[in-house]
């Protein structure tokens, strides 16, 4: 393989690089635009990233962009910038685009919400709820041992693993896990939550 094709070894992008093998990827060089993506793809997904922040539709958008440079690689002008320069500006315009969509989407979902009949918000009742269920939650907590309240909180509330809340409280494993099981059987039984 000539040198000018492969991709750099220590994983940077060199113009150089890029602007050859988009040029031959433009002639329908299929191994010119593999090895391009192994040049492009890892700085192109950062960017959309950044912009997107969502890793799955990262990822689309990373893939969208790729098959615009494959498919739009003959309009590439070198005369008004860097191979790689290029590409990047066709990802952050399909990253920008793909958000501008979801919000897009995300407000006539909530204009149809509004204007459905049935489907009245009111912010004032469902803070109340949260506040009632609040203090149920905060009554059942109470009537659980002393033990099992402050494992089943280190847990849930704290995000703790039954190791780190056995270190915690000082107790074994297994004895956090049976009372960590038994609050919760109790906690459910209080709430009215069906097992």
């Amino acid at each position: 393989m000539p040198p000018e094709t492969r991709p750099p070894e220590d994983g940077t992008v060199s113009g150089h690089d890029a602007d050859v093998l988009l040029h031959r990827t433009a002639r329908g060089d299929e191994r010119a635009f593999e090895l391009l993506y192994d040049v492009v793809a890892a700085p192109v997904h950062g960017l959309v990233r950044r912009v997107v922040r969502d890793p799955a539709m990262s990822e689309e958008v990373t893939q969208e962009v790729m098959i615009e440079v494959w498919r739009a690689a003959a309009r590439y002008d070198p005369e008004r910038g860097g191979a790689l320069a290029w590409i990047m500006t066709i990802a952050h315009r399909r990253a920008v685009d793909r958000v501008r969509r979801e919000q897009a989407a995300g407000e006539r979902e909530a204009r149809a919400a509004r204007h459905e009949p049935g489907a009245a918000h009111d912010p004032v009742s469902e803070r109340v709820e949260a506040r009632l269920e609040h203090e149920r939650v905060r009554r059942c907590l109470g009537a659980l041992t002393r033990l099992q309240r402050e494992t089943v909180t280190l847990a849930y509330y704290g995000g703790h693993s039954y190791r780190e809340v056995a270190a915690l409280v000082g107790a074994p494993p297994n004895t956090v896990r049976t009372r960590m099981r038994d609050g919760i059987i109790r906690l459910r039984d209080c709430l009215g939550v069906e097992r």
